[in-house]
């Protein structure tokens, strides 16, 4: 029998499990994730496993990735810098439509050229100007190009994109491969975060390949989209963006495969994310607006699902307003102190015992940094350099780094570039205080429980000096804000609405006072009526806590902490491809193509047209990702109007699903 090796490489640990005939669990494994060369927590964990079952790398017959890492660089803002090329919009459409946001410094070029709705060229391109842009080093690692109507007519961005090749030598993410659905703006945005993710992820699939063949596993590999297929490792180069939110569906076909639960929600906590979607009739179901990672919307189709900002490393605040105080978790996701104390045992303790010994709080109070090597560090500004060249090689506290305030935003930058990382007190420290969790420094962790709890609240008095009850506080912080995530996504999927959003209506009063079920004059009882799947490897420390709370079923599975890497390969390949008919004039119907217009005398003519080309792209498509036994489905949707007691044809879409099983080598 074959055996499947599945590898899942998220913010914290890369996890690591093998199946056999897609049947049973035989070993899993977990290691730390290794930022700085990947390859060496993948390597760990794949030989942790191997040792463990005993097999033979020669009975591996597939290998199949999912990875948190495009998901966690979207919502911590990382990644490569990227240049934009808009042709046909205006310049104030960057500021309007949130892509100045998401650029968030990086350099645009807005040029004249784009087509109309109907394929036709609006203006010509201005290849002179793109040109004399191009020209610039810009410090970008990789270019999105995004043209008005780009999907009706990719002329123009296909000419920009061989323009960017031939000067740039750069990598280029086209806004019309990524979708066939109108929008420009949010194409843009689209192809502006694939572009970002092309270098990280690229760099993923070579160290995991690598280390592979450094093993002696032969097997190709596949990558887990972000709707839970499988694709291969070279489609996954070419569209990263479509890796966003692969781990967590991973983690829900993992649930499905290991719960066989029809209906429920299923909750991931991992170290940077929480990550909740539901479950119907056994299949996640596909988010119709597109992904939602952190505060983008997408084209790229991915599960329904909430992602938070939320994990074992989530950042821990102090709220000091207010008599008591308190504290807030996340989004962003630091070093805990107790991990980096492993790294650095000797300065990690002596910063921190001089921190305890200063009779009053600190603003940098169990802060470290370190350097992440082997980044991309192009476009950085001068500050931002002297403060990288100073963090060297190792360890240091984050107040001898920090000479003026400036250099914290710059400090800021460099942790957004995915250049540094910055240590702080997270859940994972609580956890080691209170004995949930032994895996780091725990003397550590009770140091830095203490100086956090010594800060002070509005009334004056300490957060709480005690370490075990300040720990306590955490976690049942974390439980709280879980419970917010589990009840948003709920309300989120009821078919009927409440007047109300879903972040407003989890926090609503009588919500809140419904989970503790009031009894006065008005009785009140809430809670999440469907059973929850918990997963993660935290999810037997938390998610009990987060059960009672909301009054639901709390289903642990046996491998919810390696449930993303069992859904990596119990999934299927499946591409779909989608293309539009419009119809320009009467008596002429238009398909729209990646060739340019075709124009057909008649509807049905035009629409078998495209359907044909979309059949033959999606089969090559799942035969190139290593499908085989490949089943092909349609979906036409037709829009007509009346008109003089006649239906007109307006629009056609049309959506090919190509699906088989994954090729599993002899």
């Amino acid at each position: 029998m074959a055996l499947l090796l599945g590898v899942d490489t998220g913010g914290t640990y890369t996890d690591a499990v093998l199946i056999r005939d897609e049947k049973d669990v035989i070993a899993s494994a977990k290691s730390l994730t290794t930022r700085h060369d990947l390859a060496e927590g993948i390597g760990k964990a794949v030989e942790a496993v191997l040792s463990e079952s005993g097999a033979d790398v020669s009975d591996i017959g597939m290998a199949s990735l999912s990875t948190t890492l495009a998901t966690n660089a979207l919502v911590e803002g990382q990644g490569g810098r990227v240049g934009l090329v808009y042709i046909g919009f205006r310049e104030r459409d960057l500021e309007t439509h949130g892509l100045s946001e998401a650029l968030a410094g990086d350099p645009a070029v807005v040029i004249t050229g784009g087509h109309n709705h109907a394929g036709g060229e609006a203006n010509a391109l201005d290849k002179e100007t793109l040109a004399a842009w191009l020209a610039s080093d810009h410090g970008a690692s990789a270019f999105a190009v995004a043209a008005q109507f780009g999907t009706r007519n990719p002329a123009h961005e296909l000419a920009a994109a061989e323009m960017i090749r031939d000067i740039t030598g750069r990598p280029v993410s086209c806004s019309h491969q990524l979708s066939a659905k109108l929008n420009g703006p949010k194409r843009a945005l689209t192809a502006v975060l694939n572009a970002r993710l092309i270098g990280m992820i690229a760099k993923l699939i070579e160290k995991a390949e690598g280390k592979l063949v450094e093993l002696g596993i032969e097997a190709p590999l596949m990558v887990v989209r972000g709707d839970g297929a499988l694709i291969s490792a070279e489609q996954a180069r070419e569209r990263p963006i479509e890796t966003i939110l692969s781990g967590p569906a991973a983690s829900i076909v993992g649930a499905s495969w290991m719960t066989g639960a029809d209906f429920a929600l299923v909750s991931d906590i991992g170290g940077t994310t929480t990550d909740v979607a539901v479950l119907r009739d056994g299949r996640p179901a596909i988010d119709p607006a597109g992904a939602r990672v952190g505060p983008w919307r997408t084209m790229v189709e991915a599960v329904a699902m909430r992602t938070t900002g939320l994990g074992g490393d989530s950042e821990v605040h102090v709220n000091d307003e207010g008599l008591k105080g308190g504290v807030s978790l996340g989004p962003r996701r630091v070093l805990p102190v107790s991990l980096i104390a492993q790294e650095a045992p000797e300065i990690v303790h002596a910063v921190l015992d001089e921190q305890l010994r200063s009779t009053s709080p600190g603003e940098y109070d169990t802060k470290f940094v370190r350097a992440v090597p082997g980044i991309e560090a192009g476009g950085l500004q001068d500050r931002d350099l002297t403060v990288l060249e100073r963090i060297g090689t190792g360890v240091h506290p984050v107040a001898k780094i920090l000479k003026t305030r400036m250099e914290s935003q710059a400090l800021k930058r460099l942790v957004k570039r995915g250049l540094v990382q910055v240590s702080g007190v997270t859940p994972s420290d609580a956890s080691h205080v209170l004995g949930c969790l032994d895996s780091w420094d725990r003397d550590a962790a009770l140091k830095a429980m203490e100086l956090i709890g010594r800060k002070r609240t509005g009334s004056g008095n300490m957060l709480n000096p005690n370490p075990e009850k300040m720990a306590q506080m955490i976690i049942d912080q974390l439980t709280h804000q879980t419970s917010l995530a589990l009840l948003e996504a709920g309300f989120d999927e009821e078919d009927e609405g409440f007047g109300l959003p879903p972040a407003d209506l989890a926090r609503h009063v009588l919500m809140q006072r419904g989970l503790a079920t009031h009894k006065g004059l008005v009785r009140i009882d809430t809670g999440i009526n469907v059973p929850v799947i918990g997963l993660g490897a935290s999810a037997a420390s938390y998610y009990p806590a987060v059960g009672e709370r909301v009054g639901c079923e709390m289903i642990l599975p046996e491998h919810a902490g390696v449930a993303n890497a069992i859904g990596a390969v119990v999934g299927r390949v499946t591409i779909r491809r989608s293309g539009t008919v419009t119809s320009p004039a009467e008596g002429r119907f238009r398909v729209h193509l990646d060739t340019g217009p075709e124009d057909y005398a008649e509807a049905e003519k035009a629409m078998a047209a495209l359907e044909s080309t979309l059949t033959a792209e999606a089969r090559r498509e799942a035969d190139a990702a290593g499908a085989e036994d490949i089943t092909v489905s349609t979906h036409r949707d037709l829009r007509t109007a009346e008109a003089e007691a006649r239906e007109v044809f307006l629009e056609a879409e049309i959506t090919v699903e190509a699906s088989g099983r994954p090729r599993i080598a002899a």
